[in-house]
């Protein structure tokens, strides 16, 4: 480390400092022994470092500073929707009256908060075309798993236990299969057509009576909206099937086309990347379900309905698949959401669409005379670009992505969709300014030129980072978990 500034806690340590300052004990202090077993009782002291508020504040602010956020730089990686969230969402979210609530209040205590989640649930439903919405799961993963065990429970209601199979695109998300595997169920693979969309001959080749849903993003996560979406549904129906939204990619039909409209049975939403809640670094997240008529029976209790004047939970749910997360949900995104729904209104949220894909094709048509471009025609919110012609120079997808940190941008989506060779997915949501975008594109260029004029320079980046290009092979197989003094 070079400075005071960039030094590790540890290495600042000085005996006899400290920074804290605690009052004085007014209780009996508490005797361990024969309270916990001996061998958790610590004999040694922890060796915690001793260093001064001083060194503590600077230490953390110098390690935030090394973060990249949507309120730092531009965010633009693909099918993940890292827009910015406005703070007025924040200031709600922290209003006393839903900062300070309790889960395990009495619902007459919990009126004004329960109106809120009703209310959110009467806009999704109308957003999605859906005819009932839950708002328990904690994120996007967390509502297809939800809404999956919905559907696995309707098809065991029906006595039908041979659905067992659920049908998943090659261009899906990775959480797709997984979730369907969680769910205990199998999947199977659907191909892509040379356009980028669902092969309708290989859809009813795969499609049957052991089939239980298709599980489907739409647009695709190559940016493409499934043009042949009402045959698809026509086709998994016609066998008895279900049709099951990945909402991820909202952000590209918002207010202009709805799941429910399309044929879907089964919708999850993710708030925090749609309805712009904070996420990343692993939460929080809001995962809501909505789902057609003949689901509401399976959705997770307890439901938050009205009576008369009165919002309560309903509990009286038979076929309910059950709790799917204690107390209800992740409260302070869904008042962002809220927050966010209100203060858009109608022509916001369709400005959020409109913007979402003139942004898109904007930036795709300025790099795709630089960069490969597997499906030349309109894209939705997102666009992937392909870095076959720099592959050949030497240079690879990943060689890009590390040269972008020079230039304080977050790469895109690298890899993915896996049926894309060098895949570049970028998705610049409908928040930034077209001075960024260009920025962007621009140095997206030079990087291309450098390619072939000085691959080196891209090969061996970052260089301006702290940490530079690592050993991503012994990082995975071998990694270091705990402090080690240089």
């Amino acid at each position: 480390m070079h400075n005071q500034d960039q030094a590790l806690i540890f290495e600042l340590s000085t005996p006899g400092r400290i920074g804290y300052s605690l009052p004085e004990m007014d209780v009996p202090e508490l005797d361990l022994e024969g309270l916990l077993p001996e061998g958790y009782l610590r004999s040694e002291e922890p060796g915690l470092p001793e260093v001064s508020e001083l060194d503590i504040m600077r230490h953390y602010t110098a390690l935030s500073r090394r973060n990249h956020g949507v309120d730092s730089g531009f965010y633009p990686l693909g099918s993940c929707t890292m827009k910015y969230n406005p703070k007025i969402n924040e200031n709600v979210a922290r209003f006393n009256g839903f900062a300070h609530v309790h889960p395990l209040q009495d619902e007459s205590s919990v009126q004004g908060a329960l109106e809120l989640l009703y209310d959110l649930q009467e806009h999704l439903i109308e957003i999605t075309g859906m005819d009932e919405v839950t708002l328990q799961p904690a994120a996007g993963a967390h509502g297809e798993w939800t809404g999956l065990m919905m559907i696995r429970a309707y098809h065991e209601a029906n006595g039908d236990l041979k659905r067992t199979k659920v049908i998943v695109p090659d261009s899906a998300h990775g959480t797709n299969p997984a979730s369907a595997t969680v769910a205990g169920l199998e999947t199977i693979t659907v191909k892509s057509n040379e356009n980028g969309l669902v092969d309708l001959d290989d859809l009813r080749r795969v499609v049957g009576e052991d089939t239980a849903a298709l599980m489907l993003t739409n647009p695709n996560t190559l940016g493409l909206f499934e043009e042949n979406i009402v045959e698809m549904a026509e086709i998994v129906h016609a066998a008895g099937g279900k049709l099951y939204y990945d909402g991820a990619n909202l952000n590209a039909v918002l207010s202009k086309a709805r799941p429910g409209d399309m044929g879907f049975d089964v919708v999850h939403l993710n708030l925090h990347k749609t309805f712009t809640g904070p996420h990343g670094g692993g939460g929080p997240g809001s995962g809501p379900v909505g789902v057609k008529a003949d689901l509401i029976p399976f959705l997770p209790k307890p439901v938050i309905t009205k009576r008369g004047e009165e919002f309560v939970f309903d509990y009286d749910r038979p076929q309910s698949i059950g709790r799917v997360k204690p107390y209800y949900g992740n409260f302070g995104i869904n008042v962002r959401a809220y927050t966010y729904i209100r203060s858009m209104g109608p022509d916001g949220l369709k400005a959020v669409t409109e913007y979402a894909v003139l942004n898109a094709n904007y930036m795709m048509r300025r790099l795709a005379e630089y960069y490969d471009l597997p499906f030349d025609k309109h894209c939705k919110h997102e666009f992937v670009l392909s870095g076959r012609r720099q592959k050949k120079l030497g240079v690879r997808t990943l060689d890009i992505a590390k040269r972008l940190l020079d230039f304080g941008y977050h790469p895109p989506t690298i890899y993915f969709p896996l049926n894309v060779e060098e895949c570049i997915m970028i998705e610049p949501t409908e928040t930034e300014s077209k001075e960024t975008l260009d920025s962007f594109v621009d140095i997206m260029i030079q990087i291309a030129k450098e390619a072939e004029e000085n691959p080196e320079i891209v090969q061996e980046a970052p260089h301006t980072t702290v940490v530079g290009r690592m050993d991503e092979a012994t990082a995975a197989r071998k990694p270091i978990l705990k402090y080690q003094k240089a």
